[in-house]
């Protein structure tokens, strides 16, 4: 019997398999943006998994996807309209995202262009989701862009996937470990 598979589905299982269990995938691309799922399941509870995305994201997060390349100069003010921010030397800073919403343990929604997407002046809602399952937590982190970006999103949201999926890896790791 022949069994017949996109190359898509192919390639989300052959990375699923050496990713760690990570999972991520650009879910729609449309001419004025893109939606991007990945999610993980980290050996903690939900209250832990989430401190380790608000409280410690600058143990964690690629210092080589930073304005500073320093991660120690994140932060994320995990309350309505606070900031994932960046300090940077003579006192400057980056504001990367605002907080919209924020549940302890279960939701964190921010707003805005991550990174190089802020020159693009596109729109964008990243939203984590923390599940509890028996002794762990499944961590979803979905990512809404929208508006006009000249050539379209084809090349970009590959990209921007690429870079939240390598994020979320190294939150797991540090989650389970306390090291990315």
């Amino acid at each position: 019997m022949l069994v017949r598979c996109s190359f898509r589905a192919l390639a989300t299982l052959v990375f699923g398999v050496f990713a760690g269990n990570a999972l991520g995938e650009v879910i729609d691309l449309a001419e004025n943006g893109f939606t991007i799922r990945n999610a993980v399941t980290v050996s903690a509870d939900p209250a832990k998994a989430y401190t380790a995305l608000t409280d410690g994201i600058g143990k964690w997060w690629d210092p080589d996807h930073t304005f500073s390349h320093d991660a120690a100069n994140l932060s994320i003010d995990a309350k309505p309209q606070g900031c994932f921010c960046e300090r940077l030397a003579g006192g400057g800073g980056v504001r990367h995202l605002t907080v919209v919403s924020a549940v302890p343990g279960k939701t964190l929604r921010l707003e805005g262009g991550l990174g190089p997407l802020q020159a693009m002046a596109l729109a964008g809602s990243m939203t984590w989701t923390f599940q509890p399952e028996e002794k762990a937590t499944s961590v979803e982190l979905r990512y809404v862009v929208g508006g006009y970006n000249p050539g379209g999103f084809k090349d970009l949201a590959p990209r921007v996937d690429s870079v939240l999926r390598s994020q979320l890896q190294r939150y797991k790791r540090y989650v389970e470990t306390g090291r990315p």
